[in-house]
């Protein structure tokens, strides 16, 4: 299973830009601004231990990447490599999630920031067999007025890179309840969204994100207890993230045989497979499916069937998704 993983084409929907850059690269501009690490310390900075107790420690992985995302240069060349690391995997697309408040801390505009990362991503484009889309992530705990000015400034390249928004962040200190205004704005603006829900135990927080208009779920665990709920998400059409690797990491469940996939499968959701985070949890998606494949003795035609719904649940245009459709031999 590894080799043929890693020959098929795959489809990665839930990538957090910040948490997937390259190690060498990013210990290349660090070097550059002045921040000097022994490489092998500067690894444990930068991924988890397999023993990874809790999703607080997890986060701590995010601090040193964001200190090269704060100039354009640093932005674009970590976004090429990212998508080309992807490409060198046979990934055929992926869609960046970023949070431009990570990369306003020495005075880059959101746009500016958006723009970045575009750029690398269409230099990896021009260089590798590869399609790329951005969605902007807002964060829970910021107020909804600066929220909603993030929205809109991914609005203004909508279809010009950015494909949706997302709000990542503690779902369990501000629940669903707390921004179904802010995603009703959103929705007004035309823009589509996925939203970081479920990650936690509160089923009620994926039936909320389900009822204010969100087309996919990035994660979404906690409906696996919920029978009811799987039925509504699949009427909806919602399709579901899933992240098994970081959501071992972070304890979200404790044995890969508690991924929800084939349940969700079962209930007939549509699921995608992701990496997450590729850099801070060690992992890309050819060792996803290789997992998922040996742990759930996936047949060929779930494996195919995963395939096309991430084509037909990705934010791509109707073209990009077509062409995707054609690279599965």
């Amino acid at each position: 299973m590894p080799v043929f993983a890693e020959k098929m084409p795959k489809i990665d929907l839930h990538c957090h830009l910040d948490g997937s850059l390259d190690l060498e690269v990013t210990h290349k501009l660090l070097a550059e601004r002045g921040e000097d690490y022994d490489f092998q310390e500067f690894r444990k900075l930068m991924q988890v231990d397999p023993d990874c107790q809790n999703l607080a420690e997890y986060l701590k992985r995010f601090d040193l990447p964001n200190h090269c995302l704060q100039d354009v240069e640093g932005i674009k060349t970590s976004a090429y490599h990212f998508a080309k690391n992807a490409a060198l995997e046979n990934v055929k697309y992926i869609e960046a999630r970023f949070a431009p408040v990570q990369s306003m801390k020495q005075g880059l505009k959101p746009i500016e920031i958006i723009e970045a990362v575009e750029a690398g991503l269409a230099q990896a484009r021009g260089e590798f067999d590869i399609e790329t889309g951005m969605i902007i992530c807002m964060m829970r705990g910021m107020d909804d007025e600066f929220n909603y000015s993030i929205a809109k400034a991914g609005r203004e390249m909508l279809g010009a890179g950015v494909v949706a928004c997302d709000i990542a962040g503690d779902e369990e200190s501000y629940p669903m309840s707390q921004q179904m205004e802010l995603f009703r704005s959103v929705k007004a603006l035309d823009m589509p969204f996925t939203i970081h829900v479920g990650e936690t135990g509160n089923a009620q927080n994926v039936r909320d994100a389900i009822d204010v208009g969100a087309v996919r779920l990035g994660h979404g665990i906690a409906m696996a207890r919920n029978e009811e709920l799987m039925k509504y998400c699949a009427s909806r059409h919602v399709g579901v993230e899933i992240c098994p690797t970081s959501n071992l990491q972070t304890k979200a469940y404790r044995h890969i045989k508690d991924c929800p996939i084939c349940l969700f499968m079962e209930h007939g959701i549509p699921v995608s497979l992701n990496t997450d985070n590729r850099t801070v949890s060690n992992t890309n998606l050819s060792t996803e499916f290789d997992k998922v494949s040996v742990s759930f003795r996936l047949t060929d035609e779930q494996i195919h069937k995963i395939y096309t719904d991430s084509v037909e649940m990705s934010f791509a245009s109707d073209d990009v998704k077509h062409r995707l459709l054609s690279k599965w031999r």
